[in-house]
């Protein structure tokens, strides 16, 4: 995986969880420091993910995600994300947040023919 799929996996993680009402606590807080952090590097990125329109395709993913993931993709790519420590850092966090842990999911039956 890049770091430009970390972001957009985060950013859809965190997106995902907050339509699902699940975000709550620090995956919320946890989400919204990503999407600042995106935010902030898309409206003074150049290029494809450069200003005012990097912001538009963010805000148009969040509420259509199928429809927006990969111009979000090249939006991201086009704005250096993937060098950016912070929103790096941030992506990051969401995963580790949301991973459940504890144990394992078992079918109660074998899986197969």
């Amino acid at each position: 995986m890049t770091e430009v799929e970390l972001v957009a996996t985060a950013f859809a993680t965190g997106a995902a969880a907050g339509l699902t009402g699940s975000a709550r606590g620090t995956v919320h807080d946890l989400f919204a420091g990503l999407r600042e952090s995106v935010r902030r590097r898309l409206a003074g990125a150049g290029g494809l993910g450069g200003g005012g329109y990097g912001v538009r395709v963010l805000d148009a993913y969040e509420t259509d995600p199928d429809v927006w993931r990969t111009r979000l993709l090249q939006v991201l790519a086009g704005s250096g994300v993937e060098t950016d420590e912070e929103v790096l850092a941030a992506a990051r966090a969401v995963l580790r947040a949301e991973r459940p842990t504890g144990h394992i999911p078992v079918p109660a039956r074998p899986v197969g023919p």
